[in-house]
């Protein structure tokens, strides 16, 4: 017998896993949904002692009221705040857990209040305002939800039940530091994906194969994952396929992440998939300058990294094999080819980002052997989001935007991105800008989605927008499918920004 403890979320209590339970109670498993002190449990006279500790303390009073027999095993299911006390209790009773499930989660770290779990990063930056004191965070109005993640799937009624129920939650709860030893180090993990917002299983491993520390522990063979077609709250939107998952993972079941092979250097510092003459770099501050053997002022590309990517990463972007191969082709081809560092760490940063990249194109247009009336702008990734400025005022030097399989609207599962950044609003005013899409056959569905968005308000403004097609070709395919057809539609991507710089 499994003994499930399934701890909710913010603002939610134990009415959000009666359907689950149900179907889990039916094939014989024991359930206890934990009511979190102020939450769903009682509030104390004095709410405002409520904090992350009292939480945890909720699910080590469940744990400990759960009877020890020979081959019974408790599984601890922790949905978004709720992983918090769930980690928090699971290390200080790490003997008696056998599996802690992570749904539609992120991934608390020792010393992290669960304030950076919250998904608005300017209502992140309002709460650590507030830290040291007493309040609440109001719970979300109806038509709020969406805001804590993708409401995609839950019917009418359980969104109604659910608002009805909602309760505040204690901002202490959110402001307290996750004190861990490390004693449930080495617990069996599983993780529940749910892929309306964003996330996936493919997505978690282009992670680990992109080098991210964080995500090297879930490599191991005691973690598994699952994924869900359906938003944040599946025990509300698909309540018997979420039970089988837990079944299903409490057997040890699910898809186990590969392990990236120590002999070969992550995806994106693998070798571009072009020769290309190996033309030395000019480097002032964060940008980089690769020079053409030409005469006279020369057309630039500007090639700009996508993200979010950790300020820690090593090497910074610039140096990735995929955007100096760009670089030293594009001045082989008779253009100065350009690459920059800018500090999109966090979705929070795309402004800082934009002023980064405003930065080094006042440098390179200032530059004499730069022709700083002819001006092409190349982004990658989630780099993509960037191109909004200059898609709504479109300077007269700039003669070319491109992008290859961009990000061309914000990702719920990143969280919320300032409005200005949104490309599908800013095309219409892009008037007669040349633009070159890249697009790529195996993006992941949330990625295509962005762009096939962005490609209907062009065609519906009339923008011009050439798109070359990379029908078997992944995100960042540059150093990963090293095959004819990528290679092909490299060039033909170079040949069209080229063509427009009127080289």
């Amino acid at each position: 017998m499994t003994a499930f403890i399934l701890v909710p979320g913010m603002f939610t209590d134990t009415h959000v896993w009666r359907e689950t339970a149900a179907r889990l109670t039916e094939e014989g498993d024991e359930v206890h949904a934990v009511a979190l002190t102020g939450t769903g449990g009682p509030r104390p006279a004095a709410a405002d002692t409520i904090d992350l500790e009292t939480h945890i303390a909720d699910v080590l009073a469940v744990i400990d009221s759960v009877g020890a027999a020979p081959g019974r095993q408790i599984v601890l299911v922790g949905h978004d705040y709720g992983i918090h006390p769930v980690l928090g209790a699971a290390d200080r009773r790490a003997e008696r857990v056998g599996r802690i499930v992570y749904l539609d989660s992120g991934l608390p770290q020792d010393g992290v209040p669960a304030l950076a779990a919250v998904p608005d990063p300017a209502l992140r930056e309002q709460l650590a305002e507030r830290a040291g004191t007493d309040g609440e965070l109001p719970a979300p109005a109806r038509d709020g939800w969406q805001r804590w993640g993708s409401t995609e799937g839950v019917p009418d009624a359980a969104l109604d039940r659910l608002t009805a129920s909602a309760t505040p939650q204690p901002l202490r709860t959110l402001l307290q530091p996750l004190r861990l030893t490390g004693a449930a180090a080495s617990l069996p993990l599983t993780g529940v994906l749910c892929n309306a917002g964003g996330s996936s299983i493919e997505m978690v491993q282009r992670g680990v194969d992109f080098g991210e520390p964080t995500l090297q522990v879930f490599t191991g063979p005691q973690v598994t994952f699952f994924e869900l077609p359906t938003g944040h709250w599946p025990m509300l939107s698909l309540p018997a396929e979420f039970a089988e998952v837990l079944r299903r993972a409490a057997e040890g079941g699910g898809h186990r992440l590969v392990a990236p092979d120590a002999a070969q250097p992550p995806a994106h510092l693998r070798p571009f998939l072009l020769d290309v003459p190996d033309i030395p770099r000019e480097r002032t501050g964060h940008t980089d300058l690769y020079l053409p053997a030409a005469e006279g002022p020369r057309p630039a590309v500007v090639f700009v990294h996508g993200g979010p990517v950790s300020a820690e990463a090593r090497p910074t972007p610039r140096d990735w094999p995929a955007l100096t191969g760009y670089a030293r082709y594009a001045a082989g081809q008779g253009v100065v080819g350009v690459t920059l560092d800018h500090r999109l760490y966090d979705v929070a940063d795309y402004p800082l980002a934009a002023e980064d990249l405003d930065a080094t194109l006042e440098l390179v247009r200032a530059d004499p052997r730069v022709d700083g009336q002819r001006i092409a702008l190349w982004f990658f990734s989630g780099g993509g989001l960037l191109m909004a400025d200059w898609l709504r005022q479109p300077p007269s030097w700039l003669r070319c935007l491109a992008a290859s399989y961009p990000v061309l609207a914000p990702l719920p599962v990143l969280g919320p991105v300032d409005a200005r950044f949104r490309p599908a609003d800013a095309v219409p005013k892009a008037g007669a800008l040349p633009l070159v899409i890249t697009r790529v056959g195996r993006e992941r569905p949330e990625i295509a989605a962005t762009v096939e968005e962005f490609l209907t308000a062009s065609r519906d403004c009339g923008a011009a927008v050439e798109v070359i097609d990379v029908p078997n070709a992944h995100h960042a395919f540059e150093t990963i499918d090293l095959t004819p057809e990528s290679r092909d539609a490299v060039h033909r991507g170079m040949r069209a920004v080229l063509d427009h710089l009127a080289v």
